[in-house]
C-alpha cells in the first residue's frame, strides 16, 4: 500500500480534543480507544456525549436499550433535551451571544454575519409563528429553500417546537417535492420566492406551489423574499416571511423533548421505487455529529471557521450546522457553487473568512483542480489546518493536489465515510493518526464496523462488505412509514448486521479505503472490481476531468467495462487518447479490465453533493428507466449518456 502522507506532530497530538478525551480515561493510544469504544458502546457514547458537551432538561437513566435488536435500539432512556437547548440557548445563557454563528456568502458575493443572539432572535420569531399557525411536537415541517443564513433558522425554528424537519434541496422539482412532503404528512412549508445560481435567478416558489396543490395535509407556506421575482399567491394558505415575523416575540420557551423524539426526516433516493425517509432523533443528532466535529474535526468553538460546500438538502448540512452550533463555533454557508463567477471563488471564501476547516467532494475538487493551480495560488489559505472530504472513494492524484496545494501539505484530510442513514460517519480518521493518501483512517469511535467476504466472514486486504455490528445513537429509526423496507435494506443480508452497501477494504495496517457502491459493482470474467478503482487509473491522465465506469452485460465475459470520460477545456477527442486511456487501465489493473469502450461527455450527471450517478448513468446507456431523477444536479447530462461520443 502507499506510503503514510500526514503524521501529525507532537504539538498537534497534544493540543487535540480527541487527546485530552483519551487522557480523562487513561487511554494512551486512538486504536485502542476505538477498541475500547466498541468493546463497551454505553461506556463510550456516555463519555463522549459528556465531553462533548451535551445539555439535558433531564438527565438519562440509560444509555442503550437494545432489547429488541440492534434494529430498534433506543438511546439515551429518560433523558430529555433539545437541539435547541444545546446549539443556541445554552450559548446565550453563558454570555456567548455575540459569537460569529453563520457567515452567508449570497451567489453575488454580498456577505452576511449573523451571531447566536440574532440567530436566536429570529429562530424564536419563527417559532412563535409556528405555534399560531398550530404546529405541534411531532409535526412535519418541509424545508424548501436556498442555502442562505434563513436555511439555519428554519431548521432550528422547527427543533426549538419539536415540529420534524424536511430539508429539502431547493433544486428539486414539483413532483419530488410533493412525494417526500406527502409521505411525510406535512403540515408546514417554509420555501423562498426564488434563489441565484451563477448569477441567474432560480424560481423556487412556482414548484412549491404545484407541489402543495398534490400534498393534502399541506396547511400552510410561509415564503421568503429572496430573489424580488412575482409569485402567484394563495390568499389564506401563503404568508410572506418577513411580514408573518415582523413584531413577533423572540423570546419563546424551547421545547423539552424526550431523547428518542423525531428532529429530522431526510429522504434518500433508491434506485428504483419512492425515496427513503430517514428518521433521527434530537439526542442521536446530537451525540454523533457532535462526537464527530469534536473529535474527529477537532473543532474550536471559540476560534474555528467550519466551510462545508454543501446543501441543506444532503445529510452534511444539518451535520455541519448542528456539529458546529453545539461548541458554539462559526460556518459558512455558500448560496452558489465554488466556481462562479470564476475558479478562484472558493479560495476567495477561504481567504475572506478566515476558514480553518474545508470540507468538499472529491468530484468538486477535480473540477477545480482542472482549472489550474494559478486560482488557489493566489490565495492565502494559511489559516486552513484540517481539510474534510466525503461523498466518494477519491482517486490518488486528486487526493495529492488537495493534500499538497490546497492544505500545503501541513492539513491532514479527513475522508470521512457513511450516509443519510446514520447522519454520521462508520469510517473516520482522526488528526492525531498518520493517514495514506485516499484512505479513510480507521473506524470512528464509537462504531463497530468491519469488512466482510461474501459468507459474511471478516476479511483483512480484500475487497469485501462494510458492516456495522453494533447499534449507534444516530441510525435511523426505521424509515418513515415504511418500517418493512427498512429492515429488508439493512438487516436482511445477516442478521443483526447493518449492511451499509459500500465495497470497502482493511489493509495491513488497518486503515480503510473505500471501492464504491457494490451495487455499481463491475464483474469481469469472474473478477470482481470497484468503478473507482478504474476510474483512479483514467483521471491520473492530465486531459481528463472525471470519469465514470459500468459494467455493462456480455455473452462470453458476463459484464464488460465501459468507460464515460469528461476532458479538459481544449482537449480534443481523439482516438489516440482513447487508446491512451484504455492503455492506463490495462496497466493499472490489467487486460482482463480493458474498457470494451470509452466515451466521451462533456459532464457526469451527479448529485448536488458532487457523487456520480454510475447506476443512472448504466441504466441510461442500456436504455432502461433511470428511475428516481430528483437527486441529480444536472439531468440534461443523463439525457446526453445516450448519444456520448
Amino acid at each position: 500500500m502507499a506510503d503514510f502522507i500526514w503524521k501529525p506532530s507532537a504539538a498537534y497530538v497534544d493540543d487535540a480534543n480527541v487527546t485530552r478525551f483519551m487522557r480523562a480515561h487513561g487511554i494512551a493510544d486512538p486504536r485502542e480507544l476505538w477498541k475500547r469504544s466498541v468493546a463497551d458502546i454505553r461506556w463510550f457514547w456516555d463519555a463522549a456525549v459528556r465531553h462533548v458537551g451535551v445539555a439535558w432538561y433531564r438527565p438519562y437513566d440509560q444509555v442503550l436499550d437494545d432489547s429488541k435488536g440492534i434494529e430498534w435500539s433506543r438511546w439515551f432512556v429518560g433523558g430529555r433535551t433539545n437541539i435547541v437547548l444545546n446549539c443556541i440557548d445554552r450559548h446565550i445563557a453563558a454570555g456567548r451571544g455575540e459569537r460569529l454563528a453563520i457567515i452567508g456568502e449570497a451567489d453575488d458575493g454580498a456577505v452576511r454575519r449573523i451571531t447566536y443572539t440574532e440567530l436566536s432572535a429570529e429562530v424564536g420569531r419563527l417559532a412563535a409563528l409556528m405555534r399560531e399557525l398550530g404546529i405541534a411536537p411531532g409535526d412535519r415541517v418541509g424545508i424548501y429553500m436556498p442555502m442562505v443564513p434563513e436555511v439555519a433558522v428554519a431548521m432550528f425554528a422547527c427543533f426549538k417546537v419539536g415540529a420534524v424537519a424536511i430539508p429539502i434541496f431547493s433544486g428539486f422539482g414539483a413532483e419530488a417535492l410533493a412525494t417526500r412532503l406527502d409521505d411525510s404528512g406535512a403540515r408546514l412549508l417554509l420555501t423562498a420566492d426564488g434563489s441565484f445560481r451563477r448569477g441567474k435567478p432560480v424560481r423556487i416558489k412556482d414548484a412549491a406551489d404545484e407541489a402543495a396543490a398534490r400534498v393534502p395535509s399541506l396547511e400552510h407556506v410561509v415564503v421568503l423574499r429572496r430573489a424580488g421575482l412575482d409569485v402567484a399567491w394563495t390568499t389564506g394558505r401563503d404568508l410572506w416571511w418577513d411580514e408573518a415575523l415582523a413584531d413577533r416575540p423572540i423570546d419563546v420557551p424551547t421545547e423539552e423533548l424526550d431523547a428518542e423524539a423525531p428532529a429530522l426526516i431526510l429522504y434518500t433516493s433508491g434506485t428504483t421505487g419512492k425515496p427513503k425517509g430517514t428518521v433521527h432523533t434530537h439526542a442521536g443528532c446530537l451525540a454523533q455529529m457532535g462526537k464527530e466535529l469534536f473529535y474527529a474535526f477537532d473543532l474550536k468553538g471559540e476560534t474555528d471557521v467550519f466551510f462545508w460546500v454543501t446543501d441543506i438538502g444532503w445529510m452534511m448540512g444539518p451535520w455541519e450546522m448542528i456539529g458546529v452550533q453545539l461548541q458554539g463555533g462559526t460556518y459558512v454557508l455558500l448560496e452558489g457553487v465554488p466556481n462562479h463567477p470564476t475558479p478562484a471563488r472558493l479560495w476567495e471564501m477561504v481567504e475572506r473568512h478566515g476558514v480553518t476547516t474545508l470540507g468538499i467532494s472529491p468530484t468538486a475538487i477535480r473540477v477545480l483542480k482542472a482549472a489550474g493551480d494559478e486560482w488557489v495560488e493566489r490565495h492565502d489559505l494559511s489559516r486552513l489546518r484540517l481539510l474534510g472530504s466525503t461523498g466518494e472513494p477519491w482517486d490518488p492524484d486528486s487526493y495529492s493536489w488537495f493534500f499538497r496545494k490546497v492544505g500545503g501539505g501541513r492539513c491532514p484530510v479527513i475522508n470521512i465515510s457513511g450516509g443519510t442513514e446514520i447522519v454520521g460517519c462508520l469510517l473516520s480518521p482522526l488528526p492525531v493518526t498518520p493517514l495514506k493518501p485516499c484512505s479513510l483512517g480507521i473506524q470512528a469511535l464509537g462504531m463497530d464496523v468491519d469488512v466482510f467476504d461474501e459468507a459474511g466472514r471478516p476479511i483483512v486486504g480484500g475487497i469485501g462488505h462494510l458492516v456495522c455490528k453494533q447499534p449507534a445513537p444516530s441510525m435511523t429509526k426505521g424509515f418513515w412509514n415504511d418500517p418493512d423496507r427498512y429492515i429488508k435494506t439493512y438487516f436482511s443480508r445477516w442478521s443483526g448486521v447493518w449492511y451499509h452497501g459500500d465495497w470497502a477494504e482493511q489493509d495491513a495496517d488497518g486503515l480503510f479505503f473505500l471501492h464504491g457502491r457494490s451495487d455499481d459493482t463491475i464483474k469481469v470474467a469472474g473478477k470482481r472490481t470497484g468503478p473507482a478503482e478504474i476510474e483512479s487509473a483514467l483521471v491520473e491522465h492530465e486531459s481528463v476531468v472525471e470519469a465514470a465506469a459500468i459494467g455493462v452485460p456480455d455473452e462470453i465475459k458476463g459484464e464488460v467495462v465501459v468507460c464515460f470520460v469528461a476532458v479538459a477545456p481544449g482537449v480534443v477527442e481523439t482516438e489516440e487518447l482513447r487508446d491512451e486511456l484504455s492503455g492506463l487501465v490495462v496497466a493499472k489493473l490489467g487486460k482482463t479490465l480493458r474498457p470494451k469502450a470509452i466515451k466521451f461527455v462533456d459532464v457526469l450527471p451527479k448529485t448536488r453533493s458532487g457523487k456520480v450517478l454510475r447506476g443512472m448513468i448504466r441504466r441510461k446507456f442500456l436504455g432502461e428507466d433511470v428511475g428516481d431523477t430528483a437527486s441529480v444536479e444536472n439531468p440534461e447530462a443523463v439525457d446526453r449518456i445516450g448519444s456520448a461520443r
